[in-house]
């Protein structure tokens, strides 16, 4: 094989299929980055078994073949080489030589053929949407997803599409995030789990803005998403995911319309006395149209005042402050809309247009180390 093309661009191909090597495995050809010039385009694949990337780098092929080279040398290598082009040639005996101006690297690489391919599962009807729509939907909720893997369920987010409109929910058993899009393209109804792990990497990836995009297909076990040059095939996490719509149809008794900001800005002071790792709650008492946010720790306490628009009863009730910031973090509007029922039930936070839901389980306030 030899093959010849810009630093930048085969730079850009390494760092986005080295997403998808493992960090840790037993199989020695997955910690390789597959270089194939054997059909005509330069594919840079890498596949970790659960996640598997495949790019296509613009260059010319002078030699057609398929060589597998260690990742992180690899990376390392292109990562530091001059801006300019490149040249990478292989021989019988899988010596790779990589060479950039007056730099030259030799390298022993592996037999592409060992490597193992990224699943090719037959296409159906693509659910098209904008890289910068999908992006939003899922870095506005991946916050959401559990990191531990006790219930396999919640370590992904649920992808639902019903009469074209997609809804993305996460959750972690303290707290539920939700956005609804409406799509452009009609599309068959689909109900799928895909692992933060996936979703994770697909935001890294995709940069592109409202009209780039991004084409997902959905098979009984993988997920497919192509855009611009680039494929990405994981597997779906399998089962029935948690039904959550008794939840959302909750009554409520207190209506409180709040300045985003101002909320905001009063949890994190109000964080300042808690070291990390401890679980101390913020407790929310709302009174006429005034709402008074109040911590105590072991180091002191903390007590702030925001005038709000009330409608309905008092309350008083407890919340863990990093699942409150973290909703209203990923929340644009100016104002927002908090929902509560009582001590006992969640906080949802709901745009009037139902584009978000984000929901808050209380703690108990009277033992501050509750969670």
């Amino acid at each position: 094989m030899k093959i010849t093309c810009q630093t930048a661009d085969l730079l850009k191909g390494v760092n986005i299929v080295s997403k998808a090597v493992p960090t840790k495995t037993t199989m020695a050809i997955l910690e390789c980055i597959l270089i194939d010039a054997s059909s005509g385009e330069i594919k840079l694949t890498a596949n970790d078994m659960e996640i598997g990337i495949e790019t296509i780098v613009e260059g010319s092929i002078l030699e057609r073949g398929i060589i597998a080279l260690d990742a992180k040398k690899f990376s390392e290598i292109v990562r530091k080489l001059p801006k300019n082009e490149v040249t990478i040639e292989t021989d019988s005996t899988f010596k790779t030589s990589i060479t950039c101006e007056k730099a030259k690297f030799d390298i022993i690489g592996k037999s592409g053929e060992d490597f193992s391919y990224i699943p090719n599962p037959n296409r159906n009807q693509p659910i098209i949407i904008s890289q910068f729509t999908l992006r939003e939907i899922i870095s506005k909720t991946i916050f959401s997803v559990a990191d531990n893997e006790n219930n396999k369920m919640m370590t992904g987010e649920l992808l639902e599409i019903r009469n074209n409109k997609l809804k993305v929910v996460a959750l972690d058993g303290h707290r539920v995030s939700i956005r609804n899009v409406d799509l452009k393209n009609e599309t068959n109804d689909v109900k799928v789990v895909v692992p933060k792990k996936t979703l994770n990497e697909i935001i890294k990836i995709i940069d592109g803005g409202v009209d780039d995009i991004v084409n997902i297909f959905v098979t009984e076990n993988h997920i497919i998403f192509e855009f611009d040059q680039t494929t990405v095939v994981s597997r779906i996490i399998e089962g029935e995911y948690f039904k959550i719509e008794q939840m959302l149809s909750a009554d409520y008794e207190t209506k409180i319309k709040i300045n985003k900001k101002e909320f905001f800005d009063c949890i994190d002071r109000a964080t300042i006395l808690v070291n990390e790792g401890q679980k101390m709650p913020i407790i929310v008492n709302t009174s006429e149209n005034t709402m008074s946010i109040s911590i105590s720790s072991f180091i002191g306490s903390m007590n702030e005042s925001i005038d709000i628009v009330k409608e309905g009863k008092d309350v008083m009730i407890g919340f863990n402050p990093k699942f409150v910031m973290d909703a209203l973090r990923a929340i644009d509007d100016e104002e927002i809309s908090l929902y509560m029922l009582n001590a006992k039930s969640p906080c949802f936070i709901k745009a009037d247009d139902g584009s978000y839901i984000y929901i808050v389980l209380p703690v108990n306030f009277n033992n501050p180390g509750a969670n």
